[in-house]
């Protein structure tokens, strides 16, 4: 259940709102390289729009060092949503100031102004109440549509809600109602399937799992150090040494609920064209290095898969940018698809994996954000959902 007040529950005619928005996409020479993260905010857009709203959407993109840098410009970003929308994106170059507050003044109802990077100035991530307080200023409401930065209490996330009524646009909705749903009571048995180079970064999001799922089943380069922890040698693979201990006492609070690869595929060298061959985990000869889950361990893992009800996944099982090494990624891929399970998948490179194999469509719900996704799996609260009007 969403307990925060949504764009339904205010009165959007005629006034002015200020949307955050998570346009951090990828820009190439041409313009927008991946506009997911645009299209996904679509639906919150153009409801303000019907609803006779004026928007003025602020975003951040890239890491900029604190100041302007042409690279890293929403410009192409409002060309680009122009394109989506059918209609002229206005676009000032500043967040606040003069040509700010001139530009949203200006702005009519039905009309959308996109203000540049939020970054280009420091106080953004120092969650400044002075920037906060000037965004807050060219507008009459406030909706936070960016997940992926809720978890960071920022000026544009948090500290405008300070000067503004407050309420969640369709997308934060929907990625808190799937997450909150997986977490708070989810349909078992809860399959949790976790991958990615390390275990240092999800280890409070493990101990949560451990707590709600039924099963974890672990891939990628942080499989490495749960099995280096139980005594297997992994030659030259990549494991995180400092997690070893952490490692073991998550495999024995488990009880038998944290699942590990049995077979390899393992490679001479970290390269696309490197020779490789499939072992059991036993068996990795010194000089070679771990790069994916072997067809036994998938099989394994499908197996487990097939029987749930509520699947999450986060993080790829296997160094799948290279295609030799993308077989496991893809197979547990495919394994979540031909479920019957409530799906959910977060992480950049999970997501990058689940369209590249084509299975997109056939997942419930696909996050767009990577670090929020996960501090939702941890348990904790994200600075910009708590900073929302209750409903």
């Amino acid at each position: 259940m969403f307990e925060k007040k949504t764009i339904r529950d205010i009165d959007i005619k005629g006034k002015k709102v200020l949307v955050r928005v998570d346009f951090n996409v990828p820009l190439n020479e041409t313009g927008v390289g991946d506009d997911t993260r645009i299209r996904a905010a679509l639906p919150t857009i153009q409801y303000l729009l019907d609803g006779g709203a004026a928007v003025i959407l602020c975003s951040h993109l890239g890491r900029p060092k604190g100041g302007p840098d042409p690279k890293y410009s929403l410009r192409p970003v409002a060309e680009h949503l122009s394109s989506l929308i059918g209609k002229p994106v206005k676009f000032s170059s500043d967040c606040i100031g003069p040509e700010a507050k001139e530009a949203a003044e200006e702005l009519k109802p039905g009309e959308v102004l996109m203000l540049e990077n939020t970054r280009f100035h420091a106080e953004e991530e120092k969650n400044d109440a002075e920037m906060a307080r000037q965004l807050a200023s060219l507008a009459d409401l406030y909706v936070n549509d960016a997940f992926g930065t809720a978890h960071r209490a920022h000026a544009s996330t948090e500290g405008v809600t300070h000067f503004l009524p407050a309420a969640a646009g369709f997308l934060l909705e929907k990625e808190i109602k799937y997450l909150g749903q997986v977490i708070a009571n989810p349909q078992r048995p809860f399959v949790a399937i976790m991958g990615g180079a390390k275990i240092s970064d999800k280890i409070g999001v493990i101990k949560n799992l451990l707590t709600r799922a039924d099963a974890i089943l672990i891939g990628g380069g942080m499989a490495n150090t749960f099995m280096k922890a139980q005594g297997l040698a992994v030659a030259d693979s990549l494991v995180e040494d400092d997690s070893l201990g952490i490692a073991r006492d998550l495999f024995e609070e488990a009880g038998g609920k944290i699942h590990l690869p049995v077979d390899m595929v393992v490679a001479n060298q970290f390269a696309a064209d490197a020779e490789s061959k499939t072992l059991k985990v036993q068996d990795v000869p010194d000089g070679w290095r771990i790069l994916d889950i072997g067809p036994e361990t998938v099989k394994a893992f499908r197996a487990i898969i097939a029987t749930a009800r509520t699947v999450v996944w986060n993080g790829p099982m296997g160094v799948f940018e290279f295609p030799k090494f993308a077989e496991g990624t893809f197979g547990v891929a495919k394994a979540v698809a031909d479920s019957a399970a409530v799906s959910v998948i977060g992480g950049g490179e999970s997501v990058a994996a689940i369209q590249q194999s084509g299975l997109a469509d056939k997942i419930t719900h696909i996050s767009t954000g990577g670090g929020a996704s996960l501090e939702m799996l941890e348990g904790l609260e994200l600075p910009g959902v708590a900073a929302l009007l209750d409903k």
